[in-house]
């Protein structure tokens, strides 16, 4: 009998000793990547650390989906196309606070019934700042709250009519409108994945454009990403981005049909060390209303000082 409770106390030990193990490499396994596109990662960058992440964007227009979410091509010989350069950037107030920013700047050509135009400039920028609500452990996931601020930078009234829409370069969703804006993204660790999620709801203000007292409706972000990890700092990722906004006001009256929602789907590859992390990825939107139907090539590259 004494033999078998002697076994069965090593069986217990050797259990729990595996246990706390595993949770220890799972919680030290941090593989190095660039994240998903869009998809916010929660873990922060650190304090006293500068982080920049620029992106390069081709998006080109297949079509339109309209009001009632049918897809319509482009007619034969037109075509949209649009080079984006953004700039994202981080800054670790304490570890778990930091600072971001990003900008864009971008050029966009059009054709349409045998005319052409091209304009380029600075879209809308953003602020946001992120506080670390919990890290990651056992089976809790790695959780960041933050708040957001859109700088209504872009051009978003007084269209030129020869420039056939191009020279606006606002946001659709809110135009010359500061959006104030609250999210909670989180990153779970499963080896050799990991799950990325993030929600963010905006709140734009009134803004007069074309002298039209113009009220955006709120609108919500919400994103999901997945990164398996391979050998030799390789990466596959796969990510899905939606966006939800109801009718807009003008002059008080709500514009039926003026609604825009959008699902995009991404996937991509990338390479990594811990000095710098690569992903290139094609992306596509494949649902929506009142949006363009666009096919993306992207790449971007991580660089902390």
């Amino acid at each position: 009998m004494q033999k078998v409770l002697l076994v069965l106390a090593i069986s217990i030990f050797l259990s729990f000793q595996h246990c706390f193990a595993y949770e220890e490499t799972a919680e030290k396994w941090a593989p190095p990547s660039a994240g998903p596109i869009t998809t916010w990662t929660a873990p922060l960058c650190g304090k006293g650390k500068f982080v920049i992440q620029p992106f390069l964007f081709y998006n080109r227009a297949r079509g339109t989906f309209d009001e009632d979410r049918h897809y319509n091509s482009l007619p034969k010989g037109d075509k949209k196309y649009q080079f984006q350069e953004q700039f994202f950037a981080q800054y670790g107030i304490t570890d778990r606070l930091e600072l971001d920013a990003q900008t864009v700047y971008q050029e966009n050509y059009v054709k349409q019934n045998g005319s052409s135009a091209h304009a380029n400039g600075f879209g809308d920028s953003y602020i946001f700042m992120r506080y670390c609500a919990f890290e990651e452990k056992n089976w809790l996931p790695h959780a960041a709250a933050f708040l957001q601020l859109k700088i209504p930078t872009g051009k978003y009234e007084n269209a030129d009519p020869d420039k056939l829409g191009a020279d606006l370069m606002g946001a659709t969703s809110g135009g010359g409108s500061w959006d104030q804006g609250i999210g909670l993204n989180l990153t779970k660790k499963l080896k050799p994945f990991i799950f990325h999620a993030d929600a963010i709801y905006s709140f734009p203000q009134q803004v007069r454009v074309d002298g039209v007292k113009t009220h955006y409706a709120n609108y919500l972000n919400y994103d999901f990403g997945v990164e398996y990890f391979l050998l030799k700092g390789l990466n596959l990722m796969f990510e899905a981005n939606g966006f939800l906004q109801p009718d807009k006001k003008e002059d008080g009256a709500k514009i039926p049909g003026s609604d825009v929602n959008y699902l995009a789907v991404s996937s991509g590859i990338g390479w990594s060390n811990d000095k710098i992390q690569t992903l290139i990825a094609y992306q596509r939107v494949v649902a929506g209303t009142n949006t363009d139907a666009n096919d993306s090539a992207i790449f971007t590259f991580v660089y902390t000082f």
